[in-house]
């Protein structure tokens, strides 16, 4: 049914899983949501510029759907959580979300070390237990993209210890996420744009 609810381009240039029917939540509670995660997947392409010039803080991949989905009103987001125990609040913080709007929790993972997967996973977990996000996204890459980086000389950068598909789909299967519904795209070499000489 997934493949149904994609658009022809993102069926043949992401590589898509799905966990406890999240697309069709998303489809049919959240179709302005769906609308933008299509919208910005159809616009991205990974541009060869983007893999041979430094990130800094934040990868240019990550920029590029963060500033698409925050023109269309989604947002970082952190939550204030906590229990009360014997009349005592214990603060227990959440971790940011990369772009978040209406219960809906996308995180970019590009090129982080793999642990990132699991606080990614654990944060949709806690968070969706407390009704604060009714499915998560992952945006990752997927690993037919490391010849492209050994071929123009940043294989050295995109490490196997790094964010990439194989990483997060163990962790996923292992149940890394609790009850919260899962979609994931994989940047693949499909996307990749030689924008440089």
């Amino acid at each position: 049914m997934l493949t149904g609810r994609l658009p022809p381009f993102i069926r043949d240039h992401y590589e898509v899983h799905e966990w406890k029917h999240a697309s069709a939540i998303l489809t049919a509670d959240f179709p302005t949501e769906w609308a933008d995660i299509m919208s910005v997947l159809s616009a991205f392409r990974l541009r060869r510029s983007w893999i041979t010039t430094g990130g800094g803080r934040k990868s240019q991949v990550s920029a590029f759907i963060d500033d698409f989905l925050y023109a269309r009103g989604w947002s970082e987001k952190k939550f204030e959580t906590g229990v009360l125990l014997d009349g005592e609040r214990l603060d227990s913080p959440t971790h940011q979300i990369d772009c978040y709007r209406n219960k809906v929790a996308l995180e970019i993972e590009w090129n982080n070390k793999d642990p990132f997967f699991d606080r990614d996973l654990n944060n949709f977990r806690l968070l969706f237990d407390l009704r604060a996000v009714s499915v998560g996204v992952i945006i990752t890459r997927c690993d037919g993209l490391q010849e492209i980086f050994n071929h123009i000389g940043r294989g050295s950068s995109y490490g196997a210890s790094t964010t990439h598909m194989s990483k997060l789909l163990p962790k996923i299967e292992g149940g890394g996420a609790g009850g919260c519904p899962l979609l994931v795209f994989g940047i693949s070499d499909r996307l990749y744009l030689e924008d440089e000489t």
